[in-house]
């Protein structure tokens, strides 16, 4: 009996020891079993990624395409196209903050299985090329905290997001800190931007923090030129 007890007593030492562990990698950084798990899911949506990349318009897609002079109409059809192509989960591009060092695969949808892969794309606003705001949600401590550091962007840094046919430059233009349910964050204003949002303060649900960018150039890639 006293050797099972110390037996057992050292088990929940271990455990123990293991769960202040764990907690305090979240707080120093990020939750680590979620981060193992997103970090599977990036590199599955990589390949789903280049799968859009390699994508050539069809023929149907083309011939509307050559009507198309002006390339924001084309952004726009191209855009349209994705959206019907792809599903809740699925990747359509990448988001990157090179001020603090972001670089995330980025997802449509902002479900709690969505999120668990990478920042997602609320599918009620517009896709870059689109014109209104775009707005992409991010977790900050689990699931590798795509936008932990979103507190630390400045006014004036580069937000870029990258889809199968543009890359699109926004520059930061503010801050807020927002109720959870402020939706208003998300309403098409007189330019085209990026609202990036994630929850607020780190561990707590009960506020938004949200960064504002505007669009200020957009590049052909991949099936826009494929297109031209």
């Amino acid at each position: 009996m006293r050797r099972a007890l110390r037996g057992l007593s050292t088990v929940m030492i271990v455990a123990g020891a293991l769960l202040l562990a764990d907690a305090g990698l979240t707080l120093a950084w990020q939750e680590p079993l979620s981060a193992v798990y997103a970090k599977l899911n990036q590199d599955k949506l990589a390949g789903q990624l280049r799968e859009l990349e390699r994508a050539v318009p069809s023929p149907v897609e083309l011939r509307a395409l050559a009507e198309l002079r002006a390339p924001s109409r084309r952004f726009a059809f191209l855009a349209r196209s994705l959206r019907r192509k792809v599903e809740v989960g699925d990747a359509i591009g990448r988001v990157k903050l090179p001020s603090i060092g972001v670089d995330w695969l980025m997802v449509q949808g902002t479900t709690t299985g969505s999120l668990r892969k990478g920042p997602g794309h609320y599918p009620d606003t517009p896709l870059p090329g689109q014109h209104g705001t775009v707005a992409v949600a991010g977790h900050r401590t689990t699931y590798l905290a795509p936008f932990r550091r979103l507190d630390d962007v400045r006014r004036g840094d580069p937000a870029i997001l990258d889809l199968p046919y543009g890359r699109f430059t926004y520059r930061v233009t503010g801050t807020k800190i927002v109720p959870a349910d402020a939706v208003w964050v998300t309403r098409s204003v007189g330019y085209d931007q990026v609202v990036l949002t994630a929850c607020h303060p780190l561990y707590s649900a009960s506020q938004r923090i949200v960064v504002f960018a505007r669009l200020v150039r957009a590049e052909p890639l991949g099936q826009a030129l494929a297109a031209g």
